[in-house]
């Protein structure tokens, strides 16, 4: 007997690449059970699949830097600053990152990279381990949106939020929509995708000196002139980041999909040829969700 759920939950985290750096990901997870009817006559309620599943999967890697930790460049160790805290070191084709974050907010994997074979094996093993025994066969389906235009990848935290929006590296893959004077504008939509490709965005608002970054002693020996650094106080504990220029985009206000929309129709309107017309952001952050702002 068969049970399935399909759109189960999303994931949005971001993952370690040593090609491309930090980078936002958004996967919708699908559910297959296989196993003998219970007392019930049920595989299992779909009450425990929808609750008890999407928390065990929000756990383990949702909202969470995943680490590849088969690469030799990723480097993880307990934090000489703060009890409960872990610190990163990673090198990558694009530049090195430097992280201290709460435990909760990565999330180890025993694999050379992140793919969706990988953190389909990592996740079908965590659940698994806590179904009931009736359950005999678990299929996880991790998928990307399908998407029919352009794209970005980026990474982000949210010090003023009180759940896992907090963590300083997690992420999404998000499409945007961009109108002007009522007419979509495929041109503008690349040009911003590209502008935020595989991007970290940070505001300015938690920027520090380097003199007051907590990170590991190595960090020491691997900054350069162009890393920026930035840290906050969060619910979950204390997160710094030191992150190359290169990939960087530096806003002037908090990273909420809300307030990006904003900061979008805010660089469109600065722009001489678009002053004087209606300019419309759909920004979404990950799947089915985001924001609207009309300028």
């Amino acid at each position: 007997m068969q049970l399935f759920v399909d759109d189960l939950t999303v994931i949005d985290f971001s993952y370690l690449c040593v090609e491309r750096g930090i980078v936002g990901e958004s996967w919708i997870v699908d559910v297959l059970l296989d196993g003998s009817l219970n007392e019930m006559s049920m595989v299992l309620d779909f009450a425990v699949v929808k609750k008890q599943i999407k928390a065990i999967i929000d756990d383990a890697v949702d909202h969470k830097l995943l680490l590849p930790m088969q690469e030799k460049s990723v480097i993880l160790a307990e934090s000489p600053h703060n009890e409960n805290h872990q610190v990163i070191d990673f090198t990558s084709a694009v530049g090195s990152y430097h992280l201290q974050s709460p435990q909760c907010a990565f999330a180890p994997v025993d694999s050379l990279t992140i793919n969706i074979t990988d953190v389909t094996r990592h996740l079908t093993a965590i659940i698994k381990a806590q179904l009931p025994t009736n359950v005999e066969g678990l299929t996880l389906t991790l998928r990307p949106e399908v998407m029919h235009n352009d794209y970005y990848h980026y990474t982000h935290g949210l010090k003023l939020h009180d759940g896992n929006c907090q963590r300083i590296a997690h992420g999404h893959r998000s499409k945007i929509q961009i109108f002007v004077d009522g007419i979509k504008d495929t041109a503008l939509e690349k040009l911003w995708c590209q502008r935020w490709q595989d991007i970290y965005i940070a505001s300015e608002a938690d920027r520090i000196d380097a003199a007051d970054i907590q990170l590991s002693t190595q960090a020491q020996n691997d900054l350069t002139p162009d890393h920026q650094y930035f840290s906050y106080h969060a619910p979950q504990g204390r997160f710094d980041i030191a992150v190359p220029s290169n990939i960087l985009d530096v806003v002037d206000c908090d990273s909420t999909v809300e307030l990006l929309a904003d900061f979008i129709v805010r660089q469109l309107k600065a722009m001489p040829e678009l002053a004087n017309k209606a300019v419309k952001v759909i920004a979404y952050e990950g799947v089915a969700k985001g924001a609207i702002v009309n300028g």
